[in-house]
């Protein structure tokens, strides 16, 4: 008996552990799922960014079934546009929680008063495929103090470029081709910058002399803010 209290003691300690990851702990912490998909958390309160999508779709990231199965319950759902590498209803009916996309977008103000210490805004940027232009949004989040900016799938830096005092931009290759093209100063926009979006056969790499960006090309790469 003695030793089954043990093994159950063990297995209490590991589970908590385990937990411990993303518990409170006075940090953002974001983990990047693939293509633009992230999971950003508090410990309190749980976003999926560009998540659920089709996976594998137009040949981009594919993610393993768990990833649906670990999804937290009653959690806020915010998509950039409804493109399948981005968003699938399919899956998005069977989960439980707010979900916010180009067609609610109004609706995002509610979680300002929902979430503690929490502002969204909304931005209409552009996204064209083949010239022809989609619904399509960024998203400005400022969060225990930390702002942290989602730019989805557009390929234009006007926007972005107005903004400033960003501890953390999530930003495609070729926004960021955009704003060399426009000689913005990325320093004054961002503090640190997530490459996403990237294909299986993209091949991207960074100058030295840009400490502050990362590459987001290994699925489960997490990215903790302290606040």
């Amino acid at each position: 008996m003695k030793n089954f209290y043990k093994k159950l003691l063990l297995v209490i300690v590991l589970i908590c552990f385990s937990n411990h990851g993303f518990g409170q702990s006075n940090e953002i912490k974001i983990r990047f799922i693939g293509n633009c998909g992230l999971y950003m958390t508090d410990g309190q309160t749980n976003f999926y960014i560009d998540f659920p999508y089709k996976s594998g779709a137009h040949n981009y990231m594919e993610y393993d079934k768990s990833e649906i199965d670990s999804i937290k319950e009653n959690s806020i759902f915010i998509f950039t546009h409804k493109h399948s590498d981005h968003y699938s209803e399919k899956l998005l009916k069977k989960l439980t929680g707010q979900k916010f996309d180009p067609s609610n977008v109004e609706k995002l103000e509610t979680l300002n008063k929902l979430v503690p210490d929490f502002n969204i805004k909304a931005f209409r940027t552009t996204h064209k495929v083949f010239g022809i232009s989609f619904k399509h949004y960024s998203y400005l989040i400022s969060w225990h103090g930390k702002n942290i900016y989602i730019s989805g799938d557009t390929e234009n830096a006007d926007t972005f470029g107005l903004q400033k005092d960003i501890d953390w931009a999530f930003v495609p290759v070729w926004l960021m081709i955009d704003a060399k093209q426009k000689e913005l100063n990325l320093s004054e926009i961002s503090k640190m910058y997530a490459i996403y979006h990237i294909g299986p056969n993209d091949r991207i790499t960074l100058e030295s002399d840009q400490p502050q960006m990362i590459l987001l090309d290994k699925q489960g790469e997490i990215i903790s803010i302290p606040y």
